[in-house]
Order: C-alpha cells, then sequence, then structure tokens
C-alpha cells in the first residue's frame, strides 16, 4: 500500500510540474491551480509514505521517478531534445531508484 501511496506522489508531482510549464511563470490561472494542487497532494501523500519508508529512501524514489518521468515528457510531447546524455542520464536515475528499492527500502 505505501508504494501505491507514493506512486500517488509521484503522479501528482509529475502533474503539478507540468502544470507549472503551461503556467507561464504563474500568469495563467487554470495551469497555476494545477501545479498548486499538484504539489499539495504530492507532499500530503510523501508525508504518509514516511510513516512506513525511510525519509531517504522515498524522498530519493520521490524526487528521482519524477526527474526521469519530466524529462521523458519533455523530449516525447515538449519538443525538447532527445539526446544521448539526456537518456543515458534517465537510465542511471531509474538504475540508482531500483537500487534503492531493492537494498531494503523499509
Amino acid at each position: 500500500m505505501v508504494w501505491m501511496m507514493l506512486a500517488g506522489a509521484i503522479l501528482a508531482e509529475v502533474l503539478g510540474t507540468t502544470s507549472m510549464k503551461y503556467s507561464d511563470g504563474f500568469s495563467r490561472l487554470w495551469p497555476s491551480l494545477g501545479t498548486a494542487v499538484g504539489y499539495v497532494i504530492a507532499f500530503a501523500l510523501l508525508a504518509q509514505t514516511l510513516k512506513t519508508l525511510s525519509v531517504g529512501t522515498a524522498y530519493a524514489v520521490w524526487s528521482g521517478a519524477g526527474t526521469a518521468a519530466i524529462a521523458a515528457i519533455g523530449m516525447l510531447f515538449l519538443g525538447e531534445t532527445a539526446s544521448a546524455a539526456k537518456l543515458i542520464g534517465i537510465v542511471l536515475v531509474i538504475a540508482g531508484v531500483l537500487v534503492l528499492h531493492i537494498g531494503g527500502a523499509h
């Protein structure tokens, strides 16, 4: 259950960050509200996961998975370039998250 909650926190953070891209520096109402709601939900769910998971593991998974997802979204949907360095970086972030998870995440 805790991993589902962490997945929800990651999804909310990704949606909030994507909304921020469209907020035009918080000058557009709906994307700005989407950013705020996404981050409130993300932090609320992340806080709940910290009741069970260690802070280092939970935060590393949350931030790493969110970073990889946002980088992929940027390349796939927002016209950002997909260089070999960026792709290797995403793979390394995902590998780091997996190592933390396998290495005794509790």
